[in-house]
């Protein structure tokens, strides 16, 4: 190895590039699943109790079994006269904050109103929150660019509004907003709070305000809940338990697998191009380390009948191309994982602005673990059969025959 210095380095390099780029493709591609994953899931509860309008499923000819044998056809059936809160929905928080699954229950209500500024007007969701369960479990902290969430804690006449209901209202930081019902009453309200969630159509419409205040807008009552967000301890569980209290409580319930189908079946396929990719580099590599140690074979023929004519066996000759093969790919590998720890950081300290993603500054880099130990772990492997091969060859190598050739 070391009277052949250039062909060792050259074979380290491929090892290190190999797995360097492997670490940062890995580290990269899944830092930033990770931000598009959380963009969705961060704000997104396991199960969503609602309730939703909807036709009747039973209309009164069902009920007389003078029909029961006959084909029935109504048309033009209307959804039936049903109030948007949920029923008893006190109780219901009761009772999920006895249950051991359930990780938090956020309750909201829910209003479609009118934003208005001077002459203009814009439909709107006022969505009434207990703010601090708000920042807690769906991490509202980190979409508010300008104002303090807390404050909507002790302000019931405070509002955090969508930033592109402000751009299009010409509003900022403690000016007023006036908000109208569909029963036509109007609330002042003052700004203590802009968010951008990276979605513009909830950028455009949602704005938050105390839980109270919603109610008080609605002109209902404290037990007034339109809808009730759930987490759990174990994600898998949100279908099974969403069709329990489905049942049991005679609501909508809508779990996340449900409702984000399309966006886990994106996140798959981005997992999935990234670990193919991956992959093709560290077998492109093992190649390349192979080829090296074969094309040394040929260069060591006078070598290897020098070490077989004074004793050396098939077996040793073998062990000391495996053993080359193995030192070039640990220290292959040794220095492929600090190229790609520091290649991950300086593309973690790259700046990055996005006006859809205020809370991101540099571009996102995923450190984990176990990415560097797959990166040694297949130096390790590969470089073993790169080497194993030619070493097969070598160790079958007469000596008697390569004099001769010579």
């Amino acid at each position: 190895m070391l009277a052949r210095k250039k062909q060792t380095i050259i074979a380290a390099l491929g090892v290190t590039f190999g797995i360097g780029a492997y670490i940062i493709m890995m580290s990269f591609m899944s830092g930033l699943n990770d931000l598009l994953d959380n963009l969705i899931l961060n704000r997104t509860p396991h199960i969503h109790l609602f309730n939703e309008v909807k036709p009747t499923k039973k209309q009164p000819i069902d009920f007389d079994s003078n029909y029961n044998l006959t084909l029935k056809n109504i048309s033009s059936i209307k959804p039936k006269k049903q109030q948007i809160k949920i029923h008893n929905a006190i109780p219901i928080i009761d009772y999920l904050n006895s249950s051991k699954k359930v990780k938090s229950i956020t309750p909201q209500v829910k209003a479609q109103a009118f934003y208005l500024g001077g002459s203009s007007q814009l439909n709107g969701i006022l969505t009434g929150v207990i703010i601090q369960q708000e920042v807690a479990q769906y991490h509202l902290n980190d979409y508010i660019f300008e104002g303090n969430s807390m404050d909507l804690q002790q302000n019931e006449k405070g509002i955090i509004l969508g930033v592109g209901v402000a751009n299009k209202l010409s509003l900022k930081m403690g000016d007023n907003i006036q908000i109208g019902t569909l029963r036509g009453e109007i609330f002042p309200l003052k700004i203590i709070g802009l968010f951008q969630s990276g979605m513009t159509e909830v950028d455009n419409l949602q704005s938050y305000v105390n839980l109270r205040t919603a109610q008080r807008i609605m002109g209902e009552t404290n037990d007034y809940i339109t809808d009730i967000l759930i987490k759990l301890h174990t994600m898998k569980n949100a279908p099974v338990v969403a069709r329990e209290l489905e049942e049991k409580f005679n609501v909508s319930a809508l779990d996340i697998q449900t409702s984000n189908a399309q966006f886990d079946t994106g996140t798959f396929v981005r997992n999935l191009i990234s670990y193919a990719v991956s992959v093709a580099l560290l077998i492109v590599a093992g190649f390349g380390i192979y080829n090296i140690l074969n094309m040394l074979i040929y260069e060591k023929m006078n070598d290897i009948a020098i070490l077989k004519a004074t004793g050396f066996s098939s077996g040793d000759v073998r062990w000391i191309f495996i053993s080359q093969a193995i030192i070039i790919g640990i220290i292959g590998g040794i220095l492929g994982i600090i190229l790609g720890y520091f290649v991950s950081l300086l593309i973690d300290r790259t700046p990055f602005t996005s006006h859809a993603i205020p809370n991101v500054d540099t571009y996102p880099v995923n450190y984990d673990i176990k990415f560097y130990i797959v990166g040694i772990c297949f130096a390790f492997i590969a470089t073993y059969f790169a080497g194993y091969f030619p070493s097969q060859k070598a160790g079958k190598m007469d000596p008697v025959d390569i004099i001769r050739g010579q």
